[in-house]
């Protein structure tokens, strides 16, 4: 079958063949990939290309949907007269296989200009980074180009007034929540600290004192879990705006996950390209989550900047300037924004993982005499900070406040509330299968445990992707310990995984023990 179109401002009618949409299951993440067949007659007569750019057109439907073009020698893949579409693409088009569609050359973003000029030193005005960013998310750009811009933006540096221009660009081309409230809390981590699952304590603090705290949350790309992800262990993450209005209005909070409603929707995909490059510039940094924030219909926001050697920030000067630029933007851009700096020298909590970290989170909320006092510590100052974003409340008053929500057992009843409302989960907790004891290897002092070593162990365990995996620290900084005692135990589901993270722990274990003072029997 042919289809006419138009050519140019002309009457003149160009033929072209048409081809059948063919669905590949193939996750492309965040990027737009179509197929097509070596041998199919309009990849040999339009000059067609793999890794060119292509726009795909359904006939009478709007706007063409751009992909990355691969090409393919097997018949399995995608026939002669067929066009193959990645899961993402697949989705966007919203169409049935077999939907007839034609193809052509996408033509060059013109933004593309204004990254060869920010990668030359040149600062760039709102005007281009929102074309920028608006062909990101309309898929005009391939991850090497969307590389490029992220190079670009780090090496030479973006100016304050830059990163504002960004975070304004980032959240006009998404929607924007409205809570219909004049006064919506958030909070949000930098990250790079294992078990540091504070958001699951201090949002049902925050709710139990009567606050708004809509909590929309990510899962773990390069860490052991993620909010979104320790939270499914105890009820469902995903749910429609309407479902999620309909729980706020009841419980004035909820925990789920961020991905389906395209909030500032060139993060993900920027997020995407930035993880396997290990980038994470300050610009991007402040840039991606206040964007976030602000679309998510956020006007109180805490910063939690864990500082530490092993952390993400490694020490005060660099996180002062962190504050001064969350604050600098959050104000321009009408966020009240208060950042804190907090003990990153270790993980926080004693689990690491979705189910170790919902155990510890479940001990905190119980008042169990077990409960890990470093987690339980950090969020009540981080709430109650929040809780004095209230103007009924005094400074210095929101500790007192979160902790009495605690101990009452209110910050409890709230949580069971929210897990309920969002539907429980009624699989009992369950850990790994398979488990292994790391032993002190003498005895001493705890000095030091390596943030990125424990995580790394926690991830070849197979956590996030099975949530009972994971590492249980026994032992923490500033203990003592005898030689062979456990230091912390892994978690694991599989073999290969089990096998993966023990011989990485007897390789480096992430822990320094001092022996001063210590006798090794």
């Amino acid at each position: 079958m042919v289809y006419q179109m138009n050519s140019g401002m002309t009457e003149d009618k160009v033929v072209v063949p048409s081809l059948k949409l063919r669905r590949v299951g193939i996750d492309t993440y965040k990027e737009n990939v179509a197929y097509l067949h070596r041998d199919c007659p309009i990849y040999r007569s339009e000059g067609f290309q793999a890794l060119s750019k292509i726009e795909i057109h359904i006939v009478s439907n709007g706007a063409p949907v751009i992909a990355l073009l691969n090409v393919v020698d097997d018949d399995c893949i995608t026939g002669l007269d067929e066009l193959g579409l990645s899961e993402q693409v697949f989705r966007q088009l919203d169409k049935p296989e077999g939907t007839e569609v034609f193809i052509s050359h996408a033509t060059p973003p013109t933004s593309l200009q204004s990254v060869h000029l920010k990668i030359a030193g040149e600062r760039l005005s709102y005007e281009q980074y929102l074309t920028i960013i608006q062909d990101i998310v309309d898929s005009r750009y391939s991850k090497i180009e969307i590389a490029a811009f992220l190079v670009g933006c780090a090496e030479t540096g973006m100016e304050r007034e830059e990163v504002l221009s960004l975070t304004r660009a980032m959240v006009n081309t998404g929607e924007k929540l409205d809570w219909g409230e004049h006064q919506v809390s958030d909070k949000h981590c930098i990250g790079g600290i294992p078990g540091n699952r504070t958001t699951m304590l201090v949002v049902p603090i925050v709710a139990a004192h009567g606050m708004l705290m809509p909590k929309t949350s990510s899962r773990a790309i390069t860490s052991p879990a993620g909010t979104a992800d320790t939270m499914e262990v105890l009820a469902d993450v995903d749910h429609p705006q309407q479902k999620l209005r309909d729980i706020l209005q009841k419980e004035r909070a909820f925990i789920v996950w961020g991905g389906t409603a395209q909030l500032a929707p060139a993060d993900d995909i920027l997020i995407a390209v930035e993880r396997p490059l290990s980038m994470d510039s300050s610009g991007q940094m402040v840039a991606s989550i206040l964007s976030k924030k602000i679309a998510a219909g956020a006007t109180h926001l805490l910063i939690d900047i864990p500082v530490g050697p092993t952390a993400k920030i490694r020490n005060s000067s660099d996180a002062l300037k962190l504050r001064k630029l969350f604050e600098y933007v959050g104000d321009k851009m009408g966020l009240h924004t208060e950042v804190v700096l907090t003990d990153g020298t270790q993980p926080i909590g004693r689990g690491v993982g979705p189910v170790l970290e919902t155990m510890d989170i479940m001990k905190v909320l119980e008042n169990a005499p077990d409960a890990p006092i470093d987690l339980r510590e950090k969020a009540l100052q981080l709430a109650g900070r929040i809780i004095e974003f209230d103007f009924d409340v005094r400074g210095g008053q929101g500790y007192v406040i979160a902790r009495d929500i605690v101990e009452s057992g209110r910050a409890l009843a709230k949580m069971n509330a929210i897990i309920d409302a969002q539907g429980r989960n009624l699989t009992p907790l369950t850990l790994g299968k398979l488990h292994h004891d790391v032993i002190a290897p003498k005895s001493g002092i705890v000095t030091s445990i390596d943030n990125l070593r424990i995580a790394s162990i926690a991830r070849l365990a197979g956590a996030p992707l099975d949530s009972g995996a994971g590492v249980y620290l026994h032992k923490k900084r500033d203990e003592r310990v005898q030689k062979g005692d456990t230091l912390f135990t892994i978690y694991a589901e599989f073999n290969a995984d089990f096998n993966f993270a023990i011989t990485a722990a007897e390789q480096e274990d992430g822990y320094q023990i001092d022996t001063d003072g210590a006798t090794n029997e």
